[in-house]
């Protein structure tokens, strides 16, 4: 497929996909004109870049863990890699709850003072 196309299956610009290119997370496959055509998985790998980059993870961490993502197999350091980004990812979500938890209570006060 092309690479419009996969943009608009995965929801990213066609910037974007260039970028994964350019950083070695994506690798077409050039057509006879040399335009790019994806694999069917792609729209997927894009999503799971996504992810990952939503969760905070830099480019160069994800090229790191695509091995992982393409055999589904880990070495030693991926392992620890792939747990030092989950606690750290874990961490996050721990604030973020407890932010979630204090503007609960800001907006119940709100209300109660209204009331």
């Amino acid at each position: 497929m092309r690479i419009g196309e996969v943009a608009r299956r995965s929801g990213v610009s066609v910037r974007a996909l260039r970028y994964y290119e350019e950083q070695g997370l994506l690798t077409p496959d050039r057509g006879p004109g040399g335009q790019r055509e994806y694999a069917e998985g792609a729209v997927d790998r894009v999503r799971v870049f996504q992810q990952l980059y939503a969760a905070g993870l830099s480019s160069s961490r994800i090229a790191e863990l695509i091995p992982c993502i393409d055999t589904d197999t880990t070495t030693a350091h991926q392992r620890a890699m792939l747990a030092a980004e989950r606690a750290r990812v874990r961490e996050r979500i721990d604030q973020l709850t407890a932010t979630l938890a204090r503007l609960d209570d800001l907006i119940e006060a709100a209300d109660n003072r209204r009331a």
